[in-house]
């Protein structure tokens, strides 16, 4: 599991101009056209400056996407060249291996996480408040997501397939979850459609780990992440377990 987790994060630093730099331009110009822009038209959200109400959806929208895309690609690769058919001879059980990837998967999203934090402290003077709480929730939603990687790394045809979680569900709901605004500002009834996205319960939580304020109750956010957790973790482990379209 180790060796698996060594490559993973080898692969990541061979790859790093397509996996660690563009997340980071990419935050920093929606600091610089958000932030900054609609910061001097908005003071304050939720009691603190917008633009430090910014960056801790920034980050979480940065992890999911990297934590995703970590763990779906490499199993997804792994099958198309049939190198993960050297994982199913070697003496590792379904959760080693399911955990090797995302324990790999927990490292990049902890690289881009930090570099993002430190760059919001150099142009926006902000910190987290708890930072128990700040990588609590950064590595749990990142094995949410690392594990749902997994799970579609499985179920994938082709390449493309990839794409459709990110494309019709990830991103929608990441960017009316709350990375720009509060959904206090949304009217009532698209305010109580946000407590169906699981994507809010995220952003929520990680924001009251910067700023010590959020939507919901803390314990509530952590929760409803804790059980969509335990259940893709769950369905990951049986599907490796089960070999499903890794052996014929």
């Amino acid at each position: 599991m180790w060796t698996l987790i060594k490559r993973e994060m080898k692969r990541t630093f061979k790859i790093i101009n397509q996996v660690i730099w563009p997340p980071v331009i990419t935050t920093l110009l929606y600091v610089f056209v958000f932030g900054l822009a609609l910061g001097s038209r908005i003071k304050n959200v939720q009691g603190v400056p917008y633009a430090a109400f910014l960056i801790p959806g920034l980050i979480m929208l940065q992890v999911i996407d990297s934590s995703y895309g970590e763990c779906s690609s490499s199993v997804f690769q792994g099958r198309f060249m049939n190198s993960i058919q050297e994982m199913l001879i070697a003496p590792m059980s379904a959760a080693e291996m399911v955990f090797g990837y995302i324990f790999g998967s927990v490292a990049r999203a902890l690289v881009i996480a930090n570099i993002i934090m430190l760059l919001g402290l150099v142009f926006v003077h902000t910190l987290p408040v708890n930072w128990g709480l700040y990588f609590f929730v950064l590595i749990l939603v990142s094995v949410l997501f690392s594990a749902l990687g997994i799970i579609f790394g499985l179920m994938a045809e082709k390449f493309d397939h990839l794409a459709v979680l990110t494309t019709f569900a990830i991103t929608p709901l990441v960017f009316v979850g709350g990375v720009f605004t509060s959904v206090q500002f949304l009217p009532p009834a698209l305010r109580s459609l946000s407590l169906f996205n699981p994507m809010f319960y995220t952003i929520d939580a990680f924001r009251y780990a910067f700023t010590g304020q959020s939507y919901l109750s803390l314990w509530q956010s952590l929760g409803i992440i804790g059980i969509l957790t335990a259940i893709a973790l769950t369905l990951a482990l049986r599907m490796t377990a089960a070999g499903y379209k890794l052996r014929t």
